[in-house]
């Protein structure tokens, strides 16, 4: 068995700091590198992909809506048109740090309300894969099992990557819990190991009601923003590594 460990990485900017992205590096597999529409200034970028460069690690595009003051994490009602051509703008601006790096966007990730937006908004779903089909048809979609987005970029030729979340709550329907609901986020590295392993062997997670939902993923998420972020990722690599998962980039 293999899976690829990714985390949300390049999310400073300026002189406000966040998350520990260099021991994040020397875990993870692959970074899901904003791209400056909802975090990131062009140095922090830069260095992120200098880095992940320098460690090996994956560099995806993790595009966003242009919502540097909410972190990406409120809803924009974009005209599809719009949305694609900001697809492409991000993809273009981080391809440039990973070129200077020695390094390419090798994915595309979407942030926060995007990423939620688009498991059902087929609209906006079409957009982003527009955007990453006119930029490169080879580039694959990370996004969650079921969702418009991966049913979109399956549609349009592209390859769809199905991710789980080690510290998030699940619905019985399989979608995320929303960050404003109890059991939304999960701190204990020991409890999100055991949800890795689990869904790596046997293909469920324990929703927040207690139903197990059936999740099947080629990638595992530990956000770089979480309290606790690295301990977790240890953990889970550690966890995964001893359970004969070999971890590796998509």
């Amino acid at each position: 068995m293999r899976i690829d460990l990714n985390s949300d990485l390049g999310e400073s900017f300026g002189r406000w700091t966040l998350g520990d992205d260099d021991a994040m590096l020397g875990l993870v597999t692959s970074a899901n590198v904003a791209c400056g529409f909802h975090a990131g200034d062009a140095t922090t970028l830069r260095r992120t992909c200098a880095r992940a460069a320098r460690g090996g690690v994956a560099v995806g595009a993790q595009v966003s809506y242009r919502d540097l003051a909410g972190f990406g994490r409120r809803f924009v009602d974009m005209d599809p048109g719009e949305l694609a051509d900001d697809v492409v703008y991000q993809l273009g601006a981080l391809e440039g740090m990973c070129r200077v790096a020695g390094t390419s966007v090798r994915y595309v990730k979407p942030h926060g309300a995007l990423y939620n937006a688009v498991v059902h908004h087929a609209g906006q779903a079409r957009a982003v894969v527009a955007g990453v089909r006119d930029y490169d048809a080879a580039l694959p979609v990370l996004g969650l099992p079921g969702s418009e987005l991966l049913r979109a970029a399956e549609e349009a030729g592209l390859r769809a990557v199905p991710e789980f979340f080690v510290d998030r709550g699940y619905t019985p329907e399989g979608t995320l819990v929303p960050r404003s609901e109890p059991g939304a986020l999960l701190h204990d590295p020991d409890a999100v190991t055991t949800r890795a392993l689990r869904m790596v062997t046997d293909g469920v997670v324990a929703a927040v009601d207690g139903s197990d939902v059936r999740v099947t993923a080629e990638s595992v998420c530990v956000h770089g923003d979480s309290p606790g972020a690295v301990a977790m990722a240890q953990a889970v690599r550690h966890g995964l590594g001893s359970a004969g998962v070999e971890l590796r980039a998509f």
